[in-house]
């Protein structure tokens, strides 16, 4: 009877600390903006100067913007500190990822890394900063750590200072990328031979908070609203996928819908989740690839290794350039190296691993999340038999007009097949409409329709 009354009363604290074990106190949350930066990264610089102090991140007027409205380049006068290659790369290999390392080995001849000087210019509005300040007092894990709680007041950076790595990627999941956005962008999935033709997509995004006509609880339990349609090629023009997700994926899961142009018909989809396929990427990527990572947790145990430095794209407004055409940026093999920028930049590694009896084409992933953004910057996705099979890249990029911390585009590489897949690029397009006035009714099914029209 004592030995069941003290696994009940373990079991009961066990369950408490787990309820708890995310807010943190107000002398650690004093922490942010002080010996952190407001988002939770170490705000002084490392020992060895490679990496500087953050100090504020890019001002508003950084650089001039084009006519076209796209933002310039701050850093256009910068040259490569050094450029490190399949011939030197044992030089550097402290400072790279096992998925780095492979890409090298896979492209000796044409991989590369223009390496330039560190740049720390992440920035967001001060309500963001607050709104993370807030996150860390008041944010739980609950289901297992699955879902938020307190966290419908705040609404970014779940745990700006993470205790494990569960908390870490919901930070990148919670990330802001500027609140409401639509944006035009386009998808490459070149054959080996790099001849490849483009998907465009209509995509917007909108926020709870930032959405008037939302039924207060509906809003209660939602992380964002997605919708995205495809304009070309032709035979996929007028295609819709519409998303719903939520903050406990568990309790409430993603819902989704697709308008199929050619059928005029709606229907459920439940397979945009996970590994489900994503919209006409040639299998090269699932669901769960978008945004380097996103959706539910809840199929993986997460592990915070710790962290470390790491050579990752960052700053890259060359190979952003409205000045360019995609067929300057997409080759065989990989996107343009010389276009890409590499820096140095502390990154938190996290390691998820598939738990006992759930399914994912990956078994194991690795990611290395910026810490002055909470953005994923690399990947490294392991099949089932444990073998590294793709490598993701985040090119990130500071909208410093509008304090927008996001990606240029992402890239994934199959280096088995030889094959990758580049999506968000926007080079070509009009500039992204940040602050647009969302309505809850044109998140709706019945609006699909509609959306699709060609």
């Amino acid at each position: 009877m004592k030995t069941t009354t003290k696994l009940i009363s373990a079991l009961a604290f066990s369950l408490l600390a787990s309820s708890v074990m995310a807010a943190v106190s107000q002398e650690e949350a004093a922490k942010l903006g002080s010996t952190l930066t407001p988002l939770g990264a170490e705000k002084a610089g490392n020992a060895a100067g490679t990496i500087p102090e953050w100090t504020g991140g890019l001002p508003t007027n950084a650089a001039p913007l084009k006519s076209s409205g796209h933002i310039g380049n701050p850093f256009a006068n910068e040259q490569p500190q050094f450029v490190i290659t399949a011939q030197n790369v044992e030089q550097y290999k402290d400072k790279l990822s096992a998925g780095q390392l492979a890409m090298f080995k896979r492209y000796p001849e044409t991989y590369k890394m223009r390496v330039f000087p560190t740049h720390r210019t992440a920035a967001a509005p001060d309500a963001i900063y607050e709104a993370a300040k807030k996150s860390a007092l008041n944010t739980e894990l609950i289901e297992g750590g699955n879902g938020l709680q307190n966290f419908t007041d705040s609404r970014y950076y779940a745990f700006p200072i993470p205790k494990n790595g569960l908390e870490a990627i919901w930070n990148h999941l919670t990330a802001y990328r500027g609140g409401n956005v639509r944006r035009n962008i386009v998808q490459a999935t070149p054959q080996t031979n790099g001849s490849y033709t483009l998907v465009s997509f209509e995509d917007e995004v909108a926020f709870p908070s930032e959405m008037t006509d939302l039924d207060p609880e509906r809003a209660k339990n939602a992380l964002l609203f997605f919708k995205q349609r495809v304009t070309a090629p032709s035979r996929l023009a007028g295609n819709v996928l519409l998303v719903h997700d939520s903050i406990d994926q568990v309790r409430e899961p993603r819902q989704a819908w697709i308008y199929n142009a050619g059928q005029r018909r709606v229907r459920r989809a439940p397979q945009v989740a996970y590994d489900g396929p994503g919209t006409a990427a040639d299998g090269m990527r699932t669901t769960d690839n978008f945004n380097m990572f996103s959706g539910a947790p809840d199929r993986y145990d997460w592990k915070l290794v710790g962290k470390r430095e790491l050579y990752i794209p960052y700053n890259s407004y060359e190979i952003a350039s409205s000045d360019l055409k995609y067929s300057d940026i997409i080759k065989a093999g990989h996107v343009n190296q010389d276009l890409a920028r590499y820096e140095l930049h502390r990154v938190w590694e996290v390691e998820a691993t598939l738990k006992q009896g759930e399914r994912n084409i990956y078994g194991k992933r690795r990611f290395f999340i910026d810490e002055d953004t909470w953005n994923i910057a690399h990947s490294e996705l392991y099949d089932g038999r444990g073998q590294l099979w793709r490598v993701g890249e985040a090119h990130m990029i500071q909208y410093y007009n509008l304090k927008v911390p996001t990606y240029a585009f992402e890239a994934l590489y199959d280096i088995i097949s030889g094959r990758y897949i580049a999506i968000g690029m926007s080079n070509e397009e009009k500039p992204h409409q940040y602050g647009y006035k969302a309505s809850a009714r044109d998140f709706t099914p019945a609006a699909l329709r509609n959306a699709g029209v060609r």
